[in-house]
């Protein structure tokens, strides 16, 4: 996939949160986000995966340690559901470490706790030579 592909889909799926922040606001559990955020990208026909696993390999290890990226969608982009009350250097990096182990090159994180989401949308990408990140939080 192009980055134009991956940034065109990027867009949808902020606009899909943005519906749903738009409809319920900012104070509910990211359980009821992620589900009605599944209902948008159902409706619009996206492909996607909800609590994928993610595994960690040590040393040629494959250690289940019960990780799991809220959302994938069409097999390139990473969902990671947020309500919060700021958006930490923390989540960054969880989603920097869920990218790097999926080895998927882009990544939405969203907070759902803001009174306007446009505050609280983080997208990351991964040049993929190097896992060197763009973007910022």
């Amino acid at each position: 996939m192009t980055t134009c592909d991956n940034d065109e889909v990027s867009e949808k799926i902020i606009g899909f949160a943005i519906e749903v922040h738009r409809l319920l606001g900012p104070g509910l559990l990211e359980s009821v986000y992620e589900e009605c955020l599944c209902l948008e990208l159902n409706r619009a026909k996206f492909r996607f995966k909800r609590q994928v696993a993610l595994p960690v390999t040590y040393k040629g290890r494959r250690l289940n340690c019960g990780f799991r990226l809220d959302l994938v969608v069409a097999d390139r982009i990473i969902v990671e559901v947020k309500a919060v009350e700021n958006l930490l250097p923390v989540h960054k990096a969880q989603l920097l470490t869920y990218m790097k182990l999926a080895n998927l090159p882009v990544g939405l994180l969203l907070n759902f706790h803001c009174s306007a989401l446009k505050d609280g949308i983080r997208r990351l990408q991964l040049c993929t030579t190097s896992h060197r990140l763009t973007g910022s939080l």
